[in-house]
């Protein structure tokens, strides 16, 4: 199986985000749901288990379908040891800011991994 041919199928965009941002992001037309009933987003508030949010997230970053995921970083900040040991290129892992919490570049785990690789840290 040459690598081309397992990229090619990844169309999608996933995200575990709060109520505004799953919104705006569905408002934007990334809404999907397969043959299995799988939904590619995953809406979490105040009463969403850590659990939960964890099992998602391993869902989304083995699926073949999902090129990117995107996450609200202070959901993020929930599962950081997951989110850290993440080193996969596809799905490519992004943490988004959210309304009601701005984006902090010290917490982000690709942009640490990358100033480690430049010799940054």
């Amino acid at each position: 199986m040459s690598s081309h041919l397992s990229y090619k199928d990844r169309q999608l965009l996933a995200v575990i985000g709060d109520e505004d941002s799953i919104t705006g992001l569905l408002l934007a037309g990334i809404g999907h749901v397969n043959e299995h009933q799988k939904k590619n987003f995953l809406v979490v508030d105040s009463k969403t288990q850590v659990s939960q949010i964890e099992a998602v997230f391993q869902e989304f970053t083995e699926r073949k379908d999902i090129a990117i995921l995107l996450i609200n970083q202070h959901i993020a900040e929930k599962i950081r040891p997951t989110v850290d040991k993440y080193q996969q290129a596809f799905p490519a892992l992004l943490e988004i800011p959210s309304k009601d919490h701005p984006y902090d570049p010290s917490k982000d785990s690709v942009l640490k991994r990358v100033q480690k690789l430049f010799g940054d840290q």
